[in-house]
Order: structure tokens, then C-alpha cells, then sequence
């Protein structure tokens, strides 16, 4: 054969050697296993070259290692998937895999990391074209040897790689591999194991959270890996055990969030809910990390997820993917209330607010800011008008928490008002539009399913509470001020809802739970004029409100003024006639 000028001793050329036999033995596996594994006393063979694959890998060069798992990746995979392999082969060879990751602590180097990347990639691929071959005792190997995977590339990540952001290759591996590792049907029970597995993962707040008012709450959720995984490890050797590893850095969690929330929404249903509770407690957790670090990606991407998880979720419900679903209404009641947790912590003291920040440049603050309409996008426009199981109670603390956001404008000094930076207003006023659009009934070809009606019933009492703050406090401000101009922030909020009170119907439903006089929601629903019942309301406030000395405010409050006369029946009519 041809020698490369670059071997130029006895053992790299060796090497080269053991590489083309290798890949010639990969050649005939390739072709002729099932006749090879046919033969008396091939078994014994086979046996020789797992002893040889193991030796080349732990003393051999990063070539011969990598060829060596190449020869066995070739046997199983290639005929695996033509359904022609024996069980004991793919067993041997996930064994090989599994000694290699035990044995991390003594097998270190550039060699050693480039080799447990090459297994990983290579127990993908094993996993994807045998799965219909795996038990629950292979699967749970399966994630016994990512789980040592991880904790050794935890353990052993250097410095620099955090601190200039790479994620170790060894993770990156396992992230890549992670989306195809969802069990098959025959599995469906290890879904539960798989994704406790890696939410064990997540950053976790051992000692305190803050909850909405920011007072501190214990935390008893956090999750470990499951028993069964660690079970599965603990049979190994004392000498081979790697040590307990804690995350250190959030880049791998920045990395894994995306990942756990398209495998949950890709489990089966059962499964799916009896996780649902856990995975949302720490998403919570993570998007909690804004209070120290606002200016870190963690809170960001845990928030992203958790709206994702949520819209895409309501979207099947709502669709009747899941009506079939077995699962306990107490179990439902559960998910909801952590649901409420997250939004009303979350959208209450952390969005909309100015928080402090000493490094984040304005396309970053605006990429803020489009992340916290987005969530009120996705609970207002979406799960809130959706066809879902939430109890009341948890549909009041929504809507109550869009309300409490929307009144960060009104609800401040008119001095302070003069401060609050422009994106804490707009975020207020989006809160504000998403109420009157809950409260809204457009025609009657709208969806007006039980849950659109529950809603509406809950937001439009909000709502005229809300606006009659709005409409009392400016006056109130106006008055105090004297000849000093009222702050653009709060004169664009009450146009704002001056502007939307005009355009709003609601739906005979809502109106029926307004505090009007029985008599005259009688007769404005036997005249189907109850569609507009909630300017009645405010009527005593628009009155007072029509002495603002700001001509805008004047104009608006006369339109709404007169739309209450034609309501009223009491539009100006000719004398004479």
C-alpha cells in the first residue's frame, strides 16, 4: 500500500493499518452479516472484535477509535432496519457504548471527546432504526449513557468555553440528538422518564421564589432524575461513577428548553398531562431568573417556551385532538391554577416595567418588549378566546392579571407618570386593548363557545372598572395640575379607551351581568339595543368628564354622549313634526 508522508513511524502506520482493515470488516458487515452471523463460532468472533473496538478506543489514536465504532455502527444500523439483525448484537454494541462513558473519569483528551461525540451521533442514528426493537430495560440504558454523558461534560466543561458562550461539543451532541430520542407507542409510560430526565437539567431555585408582590415563597418542586435512570447507574463500579453534576451555566438550559417543549407537545396525551404541571413549574423557575439577570437569555427563552407550550397546546384542544384524554379533573384544575402562577407572577412583576439594565442595547430592549406582547398576545387573543377547561376561578385570575397590568398608567402619581419610560406605557395600553377586545362581540358568525362567554362575562365588569378609574383619575389630575400640561402617557391612554368605548359591542350575555336597573336592561334587550348597555354604565363619569379642558377629550366624550341618547331612544328630533 501507499504511505502517506506523514506516517512516519512503525505506529502510525500500524494505525493506518488497523484503519483500512476496519473499514473493510465495515464493508463485509455491510453485505454479509446475516450470512457471517450464520457461521459456526461467529459469535466468538464477534466477541474478539468487541474486545479489539474497546482496546482501540481507550489506547488506540483518535483514527483508530473513530474506525472502530464505525465497523460496529455499520453492522447493527445497515441491517437493523431491514429487520435481519439479533437483539444480543445491538445489545453489545449499546454495552461498548454505555463502558465508554463509564469510564469518562479516566478517559480524557481531545481523542476522548471527539470519540463520545462520535458515539453519540452514532446512538442517534442506532436508536432511529431500532426502535421498534427497544424494551423498556434498552431504553433505559439508552438514557442511562446520555444521562453519564452529560453529567461528564458538566463536570469536565472548561472555563473558557463559558465564558465566551460555546456550549461543550459533547452537549451539542446530546442536543442534537435529544429530538429524536421520543419513545415509540409500545413505550409511551417512558416519556415520563425522559423528559423528568432532562428537566433535572433546568437551573433550579433550591431555597426561595418571589412570587407576584415579591414576597418569598419555599420552593418543594424541584425535580431529580428519575430513580429508574438512577437505579440503572448506580449498578455500576464505584471507580466508574461519575460524580453528581450541577448545571453551572445556563447555556445548555437556553439550549434544552426548546427541545422539552417540542417533545412534550409531541408525547401522547395522558403522558403529556401527567407532565404538564412539572414542566411549567420550571419554565416558572427560569423565566424567574429576570429578577437577578435581566439582561440573560435564560428568562427569555423559558418565556418563549412557555407561550409556545400553551398556544400550540390550546390549539389542539381546541381542535379535538384531545377529547378522549383520561385524565382526572382535579389533575386539570392543578395545570390551570400553575398556569395562572406563571402569567400573573410573570406579567405583574416582571413585564412592562423599568427594569434595570446596564448593558442591554435598544434592538435588545425592543426584542424585550415584542417578547412580553407576545405572551399577552398569546393569552388574550388566543387562550382566552379558545375552547378550554380552565374553572372560573382560574379565567378570573387571568383576566384579572391583564387588568392589573393594563392599570400601571392610570394607577401611578401624575408625576411619576412624567417618568415611566415609553415601553412600560404601551405595554400598559396593550393590556388595556386586550380587555376590550375580550369583552367584544364583532357579529354573529364569532365563536361564541362557553368559555368565549365566561370571559366575556368576567372581562367587561373588569373593564368598566378599569375605564371608570381611567375617566376619574384624569379628571382628578387635570384638577391638580392646574395650567401644566397632563403627561402624554396618561392623556393617550384615556383617548385610547375614550376611542375603544365607541367602537365596542358586547354580546347580550355581558351585558346582562352589567349594574343596570332591571327595567332598563329589559327594555334595551327587547329593543336590541343591549349591545351598547355598557356606555349606560358610564354614563355619571362622562358627564363629569365633559368639562377637560382638553379639546380631544371634549370631542370624544360628546360622541360617546350622543351614542347613549340614541340607545336611550332619545335622538334629537324636530319639534314640528
Amino acid at each position: 500500500m501507499l504511505i502517506h508522508h506523514s506516517r512516519n513511524t512503525a505506529q502510525k502506520q500500524w494505525d493506518e493499518t488497523f484503519v483500512l482493515v476496519l473499514g473493510g470488516i465495515a464493508r463485509l458487515f455491510r453485505s454479509y452479516f446475516p450470512l457471517l452471523e450464520s457461521l459456526p463460532n461467529f459469535w466468538s468472533g464477534w466477541e474478539s472484535l468487541l474486545a479489539f473496538v474497546k482496546n482501540s478506543i481507550f489506547n488506540g489514536s483518535k483514527e483508530v477509535s473513530l474506525a472502530a465504532i464505525n465497523c460496529l455502527q455499520t453492522a447493527v444500523v445497515s441491517h437493523c432496519v431491514k429487520g435481519n439483525l439479533q437483539l444480543r448484537y445491538l445489545n453489545s454494541v449499546m454495552d461498548v457504548y454505555e463502558l465508554v462513558f463509564q469510564k469518562s473519569s479516566s478517559y480524557t483528551g481531545d481523542t476522548a471527546t471527539k470519540v463520545k461525540q462520535e458515539i453519540l451521533h452514532g446512538l442517534g442514528e442506532l436508536y432511529v432504526q431500532s426502535l421498534n426493537m427497544f424494551d423498556e430495560k434498552m431504553y433505559m440504558q439508552l438514557l442511562g449513557i446520555v444521562d453519564l454523558a452529560i453529567k461528564e461534560a458538566i463536570v469536565n466543561s472548561e472555563n473558557f468555553e463559558t465564558e465566551y458562550g460555546h456550549v461543550p461539543p459533547v452537549l451539542r451532541h446530546v442536543l442534537e440528538i435529544l429530538p429524536s430520542l421520543g419513545p415509540p407507542e409500545h413505550l409511551s409510560s417512558m416519556w415520563l422518564i425522559l423528559l423528568r430526565e432532562f428537566l433535572h437539567y433546568l437551573p433550579r431555585v433550591d431555597s426561595v421564589l418571589p412570587n407576584e408582590e415579591g414576597e418569598i415563597e419555599q420552593s418543594d418542586t424541584g425535580h431529580c432524575a428519575s430513580s429508574e435512570v438512577s437505579e440503572h447507574k448506580a449498578d455500576a463500579s464505584s471507580d466508574k461513577t461519575i460524580p453528581t453534576a450541577r448545571v453551572t451555566s445556563n447555556m445548555f438550559a437556553e439550549k434544552l428548553i426548546p427541545a422539552l417543549v417540542e417533545l412534550l407537545l409531541q408525547a401522547p396525551a395522558v403522558e403529556k398531562y401527567i407532565l404538564f404541571s412539572e414542566v411549567i413549574q420550571n419554565l416558572r423557575r427560569c423565566m424567574m431568573t429576570r429578577r437577578d439577570n435581566p439582561d440573560g437569555s435564560l428568562w427569555k427563552v423559558a418565556a418563549e417556551g412557555f407561550n409556545r407550550l400553551l398556544v400550540e397546546d390550546v390549539k389542539l384542544c381546541s381542535a379535538g385532538d384531545d377529547t378522549d384524554l383520561k385524565i382526572s379533573k382535579a389533575a386539570r384544575v392543578r395545570i390551570w391554577k400553575e398556569i395562572g402562577d406563571v402569567y400573573e407572577i410573570f406579567l405583574v412583576g416582571y413585564c412592562g416595567r423599568a427594569l434595570f439594565s446596564n448593558s442591554l442595547p435598544a434592538a435588545a430592549l425592543k426584542a424585550n418588549e415584542t417578547l412580553e406582547i407576545a405572551l399577552l398576545n398569546g393569552l388574550g387573543d388566543i387562550i382566552l378566546k379558545s375552547t378550554i377547561d380552565a374553572p372560573r376561578e382560574v379565567l378570573e385570575r387571568l383576566v384579572s392579571t391583564l387588568d392589573r397590568c393594563a392599570s400601571r398608567t392610570c394607577s401611578l402619581p401624575v408625576e411619576t407618570v412624567e417618568l415611566m419610560p415609553a415601553h412600560c406605557s404601551r405595554f400598559s395600553l396593550t393590556c388595556l386593548q386586550k380587555l376590550f377586545s375580550l369583552s367584544s362581540f364583532s357579529s354573529e358568525t364569532e365563536d361564541w363557545q362557553s368559555t368565549r362567554a365566561e370571559v366575556s362575562r368576567i372581562s367587561i365588569i373588569m373593564l368598566m372598572g378599569r375605564c371608570e378609574f381611567i375617566l376619574s383619575r384624569f379628571l382628578i389630575d387635570e384638577n391638580n395640575l392646574g395650567n401644566r400640561p397632563i403627561p402624554t402617557a396618561r392623556l393617550e391612554e384615556i383617548i385610547f379607551a375614550l376611542q375603544e368605548l365607541d367602537r365596542l359591542t358586547i354580546h347580550p350575555e355581558a351585558a346582562s351581568v352589567l349594574p343596570l336597573q332591571p327595567n332598563l336592561k329589559t327594555i334595551l334587550r327587547e329593543d336590541n339595543r343591549d349591545t351598547r348597555a355598557h356606555l349606560l354604565v358610564l354614563f355619571p363619569s362622562l358627564c363629569e368628564i365633559v368639562l377637560s379642558r382638553e379639546t380631544r377629550v371634549r370631542e370624544l366624550v360628546q360622541v360617546l354622549l350622543r351614542a347613549i341618547a340614541t340607545e336611550l331612544g332619545l335622538e334629537k328630533v324636530s319639534i314640528s313634526s
